[in-house]
């Protein structure tokens, strides 16, 4: 408190994708952030150009203050998982506390997923909508199809989500692989085809 650091970062061909985390378990847990390494001014995606991008931050949340006291962060121990630091009114919060991502209906979205949850693999996936993985921690990879992502802790992915559904809100969810908390956010189209 009260005192700036820097940090100096260097990329080389990376793309994409990268996230940036303090290197203790009790700091990674709330010290984190997305690095997004767009192409460069003359270069395309290797995919269709999407209409627009959107950081999608799988993280969790403590009612303890975490401390340096706190050496390791066990697995389940969270009190909430969250989307974008919202826990989704799974966990009995207001509908001010539930993440929303609005899409135009047609509209090809590249959504970058992070799981920032510390010692958990984390399962991803929006109702009804099927996704394009076209990169993977900083680097594009053969395109594949899928229905929900399992990240493991520091995974971060880069997926092709396209608007092509009845114009409605359909839940985002995301939940630990080995427990029963969810966090929920919505995906709520804003047009409709004609």
């Amino acid at each position: 408190p009260g005192r700036n650091f820097s940090y100096k970062i260097e990329l080389k061909d990376e793309i994409g994708t990268l996230w940036w985390h303090a290197t203790s378990a009790w700091a990674a847990a709330t010290v984190h952030g997305a690095f997004v390494i767009s192409p460069a001014a003359n270069e395309d995606y290797p995919f269709p150009a999407p209409t627009s991008d959107q950081t999608i931050i799988l993280g969790q949340w403590f009612k303890q203050e975490l401390t340096e006291g706190d050496k390791t962060i066990a697995p389940g121990r969270a009190d909430a998982y969250t989307i974008n630091g919202h826990p989704g009114e799974t966990y009995g919060c207001s509908n001010d506390t539930t993440f929303e991502l609005q899409v135009d209906y047609e509209g090809l979205y590249l959504v970058r997923v992070i799981n920032a949850v510390v010692n958990e693999t984390m399962v991803f996936g929006v109702a009804s909508h099927s996704f394009t993985i076209v990169g993977q921690n900083g680097a594009y990879t053969k395109r594949s199809f899928t229905n929900s992502l399992t990240l493991a802790p520091a995974q971060v992915v880069d997926l092709l989500l396209c608007a092509n559904l009845n114009v409605g809100h359909y839940y985002i969810t995301a939940r630990p692989s080995s427990g029963t908390y969810i966090t929920n956010g919505i995906l709520r189209y804003l047009t409709t085809s004609s």
